[in-house]
């Protein structure tokens, strides 16, 4: 489901990029880094979706995120085929890539415009599939969209290396959690190997091996599934504290350089 997704990219980027204690710590990244990069990766957890005209996604900012999923269904065989394999997420990895490279420089610094755009995308898909503005419609969608992509560009981290790495992060969360839905994935689209019709009647291979070709370990049964919404409880928990945390840690940062400069101004006038 769709905000299971989003709430399992947030929560992966969490156990990668920060160095806290139940953690991973194989990317670190300041706080701010952790905020928007675990924004963002709970919508790269969802980009594999965009294959389908009437997703989550594809409503996201309408109508040119409408069009883009036409026209990523047609190129990629419809629903669940080619952003559901190795060669999708390669896909958006070089995507997220060449936007990271965007940059203009103006009077007022160099700014990440590429990451800017792809970051509000990645956080309106968030939003929408996590349905933080349930009664939003057509232009608070792009108010919103627009509002974030203006403080990503201005106020994200310098070095914008970490794009790539939410952007994979995010995919392959979203591969693995169809991969353990009775639904699979064809993870070597456009390669598609279906079973022979005598395997398609033995009880486990054919969950397994499924008769379109897909792979499935069905360890969560179908999608919305009692056991889905199980596992989601700490996941989600694990994600908002993760994110509480560094947005506190960022809160507490600015207040004291506001505080610092304000006693300076004081001790100048009196």
């Amino acid at each position: 489901m769709g905000g299971h997704h989003a709430a399992s990219g947030a929560a992966a980027w969490v156990a990668i990029a920060s160095t806290g204690p139940y953690t991973l710590g194989w990317y670190p990244l300041d706080a701010t880094g952790i905020l928007i990069g675990g924004m963002a990766t709970a919508g790269t957890a969802l980009v594999c979706d965009w294959d389908h005209r009437h997703s989550t996604v594809a409503n996201s900012l309408p109508p040119l995120s409408n069009v883009i999923a036409v026209g990523i269904e047609n190129a990629s065989g419809g629903h669940r085929q080619g952003t559901h394999s190795v060669l999708g997420a390669a896909f958006f990895v070089l995507l997220a890539t060449l936007a990271g490279q965007f940059q203009l420089q103006t009077d007022w610094g160099l700014l990440s415009v590429g990451a800017g755009l792809l970051c509000m995308f990645m956080i309106n898909i968030a939003a929408k599939a996590l349905k933080l503005f349930p009664r939003s419609g057509f232009l608070t969608n792009w108010i919103f969209g627009l509002v974030m992509a203006g403080l990503v560009t201005w106020f994200a981290p310098d070095q914008w290396t970490w794009l790539p790495v939410s952007m994979l992060t995010g995919v392959v969360v979203h591969i693995v959690g169809d991969l353990i839905t009775t639904g699979g994935v064809p993870l070597l689209w456009p390669i598609v190997i279906r079973p022979p019709k005598p395997l398609r009647k033995v009880p486990l291979l054919r969950q397994v091996w499924r008769p379109n070709g897909s792979l499935s370990l069905p360890l969560l049964g179908r999608a919305g599934s009692k056991r889905e919404w199980l596992l989601l409880i700490p996941v989600s928990a694990y994600a908002m504290v993760g994110l509480c945390v560094a947005g506190w840690a960022i809160a507490r940062t600015h207040w004291t350089t506001v505080a610092a400069a304000a006693e300076a101004w004081t001790r100048i006038w009196f």
